[in-house]
């Protein structure tokens, strides 16, 4: 029963780490696509499952029916092969991750003085990655036709000073900060999908080898 045991573990990391990634880095989606974070919701979706065939797997050991637990781990291994293609599919996103973000920065800063959705977008990244347009902040100048930049690029102003300019604004894009942020992610979430996957893996042989072990013994009754 241990193998079923382990798998509902793996199952519940699984809802959680997309859970997590979902409510912390969904507020990115303007400049990634929506399609980027379909990735949290496989994730969960995932989980879900692997946990309710663990619980089948817990059934079919607890009751010795060969029958469930050889449905167990077939389950079981068309989520691993599950599991490998999201990683797969996640290395490959990794890999156009700047193309997507070069996209939609220059899309959402084209669209600035009139989304709502794109200034509240453009605000928060600035905030949180305490940066600045998309190279720097001479990126605004099209945008206000002067020296201003948001408020949100001036992350230390002097006293006194109301008006964010170039002058007090930080240096640095956040093409740049944003990229490696959320690549680093990435890479840090396909570690754990394959940690996982070994997990599932390891979990289907010992569903295997305790099928054979009922299949004995009831051939020898």
């Amino acid at each position: 029963m241990s193998f079923a045991f382990l798998s509902q573990i793996t199952g519940l990391v699984v809802i959680v780490t997309g859970a997590i990634i979902q409510s912390n880095y969904y507020h990115y989606s303007n400049f990634v696509g929506d399609n980027f974070w379909t990735a949290p919701i496989v994730l969960i979706v995932i989980g879900s499952i692997i946990f309710v065939v663990a619980c089948f797997g817990c059934c079919g050991a607890a009751k010795e029916s060969p029958c469930m637990i050889i449905t167990f781990s077939i389950f079981l291994a068309l989520v691993f092969l599950a599991e490998i293609g999201i990683g797969i599919a996640g290395y490959y996103k990794h890999e156009e991750l700047s193309g997507i973000l070069e996209k939609g920065f220059n899309k959402t800063l084209d669209s600035y003085a009139t989304d709502k959705g794109a200034q509240e977008a453009w605000n928060l990244v600035q905030s949180e990655m305490v940066c600045c347009g998309i190279k720097g902040p001479e990126d605004w100048e099209p945008i206000y036709k002067n020296d201003t930049v948001p408020r949100a690029c001036c992350h230390r102003m002097p006293i006194g000073v109301n008006k964010c300019t170039r002058e007090y604004a930080t240096t640095e894009g956040c093409f740049s900060k944003l990229s490696s942020y959320l690549g680093s992610k990435s890479l840090i979430l396909a570690g754990i999908g394959i940690g996982l996957a070994i997990v599932q893996l390891i979990a289907v042989l010992l569903a295997c080898c305790l099928y054979g072990s009922f299949r004995r013994q009831y051939e020898t009754v």
